[in-house]
């Protein structure tokens, strides 16, 4: 590939942008070296600005958990939360990523290019009415790349308290209520506190592996929580309410242990239960997302439990 015929080619691109818009687009000479080599197919939707046939492209119907990134610079793009079903026949986003999609004029129309390299995505629309934003962001499957990221399950009480505190944690995308460790298939929130399943009230913890470790996250999940309290979460008492760290893996497993240590170690008697990963089942869509829907804060403060040393 000539780098410098597409170093110059971007610059010129940027001609009908804002001065902001152009600043973004002019590409670093390290993000020129980072550009991956480019099937014709790709190189016809990310250079010369076409679009690919309706209802074919990889990500029309793809609703996994992760992060879609630019296919020419891999810079991350959208979300999966903003990701909905227009029916139009290409992947639909509501939202970008702050800052990573830039717009050019086309037509009647509005480009979408990749604030990072100028690459072709697809094009914006407004007014429909598919969501709350107001916006679709129609995008070529070729212009995307996929980056499923991980999850983890923790329970300590009521699932709204925990739910709500790792939604705010750095490096997570999305936390989801719901049911788990019980023999019940697909069981309500009734069926739960009337007991006698087996499930916990937990959460399933979504989050980029690049921004944040497991570690990091269970760390999180002994501070948010008591994990001494036998049975129940303060005021909430019950089987459905115990304290449970679900592993996936031996290397969460031993994180887990590790981190019991080092609060036994420092005399707490801690009840939490280890248990390997069985299905999740989530909570119906009232119990989701409850306190920020209510405008309610959890009961529960967050306690600082390790050194800046035992976090690591």
């Amino acid at each position: 590939m000539n780098y410098a015929v597409l170093f110059l080619t971007l610059l010129l691109a940027g001609g009908c942008t804002t001065a902001q818009e152009q600043e973004q687009s002019i590409p670093t000479q390290r993000q020129i070296q980072a550009y991956r080599d480019l099937t014709p197919g790709e190189h016809r939707i990310l250079v010369d600005r076409g679009t690919e046939a309706p209802f074919t492209g990889e990500y029309n119907d793809h609703y996994e958990t992760g992060t879609y990134h630019c296919r020419r610079c891999d810079s991350p793009l959208f979300t999966s939360e903003a990701k909905f079903d227009s029916s139009s026949g290409w992947p639909a986003f509501d939202a970008q990523i702050p800052g990573s999609v830039s717009y050019k004029p086309d037509g009647p129309r509005t480009e979408t290019v990749c604030s990072y390299c100028s690459a072709h995505l697809g094009h914006v629309f407004t007014g429909e009415g598919f969501t709350e934003t107001d916006t679709r962001y129609c995008i070529n499957s070729l212009a995307l790349t996929f980056k499923p990221h991980a999850s983890a399950v923790f329970a300590g009480g009521c699932f709204w308290c925990i739910e709500y505190r790792f939604s705010e944690f750095d490096g997570v995308v999305q936390a989801v209520s719901g049911f788990t460790g019980g023999s019940l298939a697909d069981p309500s929130y009734e069926e739960v506190i009337a007991g006698g399943t087996g499930h916990v009230e937990a959460v399933k913890v979504y989050y980029d592996p690049e921004a944040v470790t497991y570690r990091d996250l269970a760390v999180h999940f002994f501070e948010i929580h008591d994990p001494t309290q036998t049975d129940g979460q303060g005021p909430d008492i019950g089987e459905h309410y115990r304290s449970v760290l679900f592993y996936r893996s031996e290397d969460e497993r031993n994180t887990a242990e590790e981190l019991i240590a080092i609060l036994e170690a420092s005399g707490d008697a801690v009840d939490t239960r280890l248990r390997p990963r069985v299905i999740f089942w989530e909570a119906e869509e009232e119990h989701q997302n409850f306190y920020r829907r209510h405008g309610l804060g959890p009961r529960r403060p967050v306690v600082p439990r390790f050194s800046r040393e035992e976090r690591q």
